[in-house]
């Protein structure tokens, strides 16, 4: 199964490089030299790779100039979802996994929405929920108390102001 790991939305220089913003969790693996992805229906392996701003920096083997590529903006970046083996750690998730759950109230179980995005900051990410509106929910131990992937569904404890 192909998952979207990006949005190529620019280029960088004359050369083919493109500027890639990351939908996925472990983008440096997935973006790593030698990986195979596919944007347009077209197969491609990444020649090189590096961070700039919040830009991932692609180059693909075979691609040597702008012309090459400018078809391609605006175009999901797509890989098999099993193309990088990242061990998880306790208390983490893919993307994947956590895009669609349902989030509960800690105290009454009501459904507040579900999680459409997940954004990273930096110190923690945080989860888009939508439901009557859009809330912001951060990844953080004092707010998301269980995450049950069986059931399809998140509990949290909001912090004072976090709802409203």
């Amino acid at each position: 199964m192909k998952i979207s790991i990006g949005r190529l939305v620019n280029f960088h220089g004359i050369r083919g490089e493109v500027k890639v913003l990351s939908d996925s969790d472990f983008a440096e693996d997935r973006f790593s030299p030698g990986s195979s992805v596919e944007v347009k229906g077209t197969s491609y392996t990444i020649d090189s790779y590096r961070k700039h701003k919040n830009f991932h920096m692609l180059k693909f083997k075979g691609v040597g100039n702008i012309n090459e590529v400018e078809h391609l903006k605006g175009s999901d970046v797509l890989q098999e979802a099993e193309a990088v083996d990242v061990p998880l750690e306790e208390g983490e998730y893919h993307y994947r996994d956590i895009i669609g759950l349902d989030v509960l109230l800690e105290e009454t179980l009501e459904p507040i929405g579900t999680v459409s995005d997940i954004f990273e900051t930096g110190a923690n990410d945080v989860w888009v929920v939508d439901g009557d509106r859009q809330y912001m929910i951060p990844y953080i131990e004092d707010v998301v108390k269980d995450i049950d992937l069986e059931r399809g569904h998140i509990i949290i404890h909001p912090m004072e102001g976090l709802l409203d």
